[in-house]
C-alpha cells in the first residue's frame, strides 16, 4: 500500500466517486429502487468518514451528470472530472449482487499526479439490507485510513 503526501496543510485533496451497483442474482423482485437509495447512503457515508479521519479533505466531483462514476462517465471521464476539482487522490469503486446473499466489492484509490493506483482492493460482504450496505461503507472508510498522507 502506497501514500500520497500531504499538502501544505497536512490534509491530500480527495475526489471521491459515486459506487457503480450491478445485481446478477437473478431475483424476481425487482429491486432497483432499493439498491439505489442503499447506494446513495454508503457513498454519502463514505464521504463523511473521510473528512473525519486526519489527512483528508474532501473535493466535490461535478460531472453534469446525476451521478459520477466509472459507468455514468467512463474511465477518462471520470479522471477528467476528478483533475478538474485540483484533487490528489480519486477513490472509486462498485458493488456487484452476485446471489440472494452475497455481494463483491472493489475500492480503488488513484493518486492523480503520478498516475499510481495507490490501493486496489476487493471485499465481500453478506446481505442485502441497509445495516449491510452501512457496514460494507464504514469498512471501507476504515481500509482507506490507510492510505491517507505521509506525516
Amino acid at each position: 500500500m502506497h501514500r500520497a503526501r500531504a499538502d501544505a496543510s497536512g490534509t491530500v485533496k480527495t475526489a471521491v466517486a459515486d459506487f457503480d451497483y450491478r445485481d446478477t442474482s437473478g431475483e424476481p423482485k425487482d429491486q432497483t429502487a432499493q439498491h439505489a437509495a442503499r447506494m446513495r447512503e454508503f457513498d454519502q457515508l463514505l464521504r463523511k468518514k473521510l473528512p473525519a479521519q486526519r489527512g483528508y479533505r474532501l473535493v466535490p466531483l461535478d460531472c453534469g451528470k446525476p451521478r459520477c462514476s466509472t459507468t455514468s462517465l467512463g474511465p477518462k471521464g471520470l479522471l477528467a472530472a476528478a483533475r478538474k476539482t485540483d484533487a490528489r487522490l480519486l477513490v472509486y469503486g462498485g458493488i456487484h449482487k452476485m446471489s440472494t446473499l452475497i455481494q463483491w466489492g472493489e475500492v480503488q484509490v488513484l493518486d492523480l499526479k503520478q498516475d499510481k493506483v495507490l490501493l486496489s482492493r476487493t471485499f465481500t460482504f453478506r446481505g442485502d439490507t441497509d445495516q449491510a450496505f452501512r457496514r460494507a461503507a464504514g469498512f471501507i472508510g476504515g481500509m482507506l485510513e490507510g492510505v491517507g498522507p505521509k506525516q
